[in-house]
């Protein structure tokens, strides 16, 4: 470690938006409240920059920065670099120049395989930081980790040609690599390459300081004057969603299970915040609206002002931040997490109209919800916050640091 009095970290990220609670603007910011330098490296893409429909769907929103661009944002420092696509995959232009004015102790990336972990292994002999790497790729979102494929299938083998050899190299030289989940952490070892030794399960987490129960009067009045603006009464069960409107997210199905239950004389009601392909669809479902995408900074009224959280098929960030303001959480059985919604969730088959109406009314009754809503809440701000995260991870670079110093002492003696 060098004679700086502060620590100094970059994290390398595919994208930046000022707008999201994504990992690289929430660790960063908790980071920096402990003393640390830190620098967020992203490209110039927009988010979701792999769906076909990622400019539409976050048009207006994005919050997206031009290349060339410094910008010091929650205590931390953001550049945003070009991109080329290199291979059929993008590729950050100008990283090692950018690492090398820099000079960082520690480098952490959010993903275990791509240009980007890649080069920076690549630079890591040359620049004497300490590496440190990431995945997020749950097996919902990754089909080939449900399938049992032998080692000879095709499919199997192009895994291995162009994820496991490449993420091989990338995490050789690194300290860990963080499994957001278990699913996550076993995807990194089976299929891109990550060695067993390296894997470490840390969650992704929820900004606590924005994300809390309802907790004093102007916070229940925030509650029903948004209500108010959005046509709900006090006396309806407001099931939010929020995010992607997507078949791969499909809300679409917890409209129509919504409208179902408002056939029925339930007083159910659907708040949907996003947008994408499902929302016209959504939208004409009876009991349902649709709002906009909103900041991360006024989401927690959207969640405040709803009484149940529902993804239901790929998990979302947002499922945390539902349970860190007090709502229960209802996903599909699939969901290997679960520990996201051990006592503040409950499981409903995937797809399966008829059972997720079923789980909504079992939450009909206001005091189970309070029960779990509580729960979750507590277990939110002691295990997923970010700051709790954010000192994990410190322990972790500083270790890593030592380490480096002893070893480097051993050689001079």
């Amino acid at each position: 470690m060098t004679n700086r009095s502060a620590m100094r970290v970059v994290l390398l990220s595919e994208i930046f938006s000022k707008d999201m609670g994504y990992l690289e603007n929430m660790l960063p910011k908790y980071l920096a409240r402990m003393g640390v330098e830190v620098h967020v490296l992203a490209t110039d893409l927009p988010p979701n920059f792999r769906q076909n429909n990622g400019n539409g769907t976050y048009k207006d929103f994005s919050g997206q920065l031009p290349p060339g661009i410094v910008e010091v944002r929650d205590g931390y420092k953001v550049h945003i670099l070009g991109h080329k696509r290199v291979l059929g995959y993008m590729r950050m232009v100008g990283l090692r120049e950018k690492l090398r004015s820099i000079r960082p102790d520690i480098v952490q990336t959010t993903a275990a395989i791509g240009w980007i972990p890649l080069d920076a292994a690549l630079n890591q002999p040359l620049l004497g930081y300490r590496l440190f790497t990431g995945c997020h790729m749950t097996a919902s979102v990754f089909p080939i980790a449900n399938k049992n494929l032998r080692w000879w299938d095709r499919e199997r083998l192009m895994c291995v040609l162009t994820r496991g050899i490449p993420g091989r190299l990338s995490n050789t030289l690194a300290e860990k690599c963080y499994g957001a989940t278990s699913d996550c952490a076993d995807i990194a070892v089976r299929f891109f390459g990550v060695p067993k030794s390296k894997i470490h399960i840390c969650p992704l987490g929820t900004d606590t300081e924005l994300f809390n129960p309802i907790s004093d009067e102007n916070q229940r009045q925030d509650r029903f004057e948004l209500r108010q603006h959005l046509g709900l009464s006090e006396s309806e069960i407001v099931c939010i969603y929020s995010g992607r409107f997507s078949e791969d997210k499909n809300p679409l199905l917890l409209a129509r299970a919504v409208s179902h239950l408002a056939g029925m004389g339930e007083p159910f009601r659907g708040l949907f915040v996003g947008n994408g392909e499902q929302a016209d669809a959504i939208a004409s479902c009876p009991a349902c609206i649709t709002h906009s995408f909103v900041p991360v900074q006024k989401l927690a009224n959207f969640f405040r002002a709803s009484d149940i959280g529902v993804w239901p098929t790929q998990e979302s960030m947002s499922m945390l931040d539902a349970a860190a303001c007090g709502l229960p959480i209802v996903v599909n059985d699939t969901m290997r997490a679960s520990e996201r919604i051990e006592g503040n969730g409950v499981n409903y088959k995937l797809n399966d109209l008829d059972d997720l109406i079923r789980v909504l009314l079992l939450l009909k009754n206001f005091a189970t919800r309070q029960k779990m809503g509580f729960h979750g809440a507590q277990k939110m701000a002691r295990d997923f916050s970010w700051e709790t995260i954010a000192r994990r991870r410190l322990l972790d670079y500083r270790a890593a640091l030592t380490s480096d110093f002893h070893h480097d002492q051993q050689i001079v003696n």
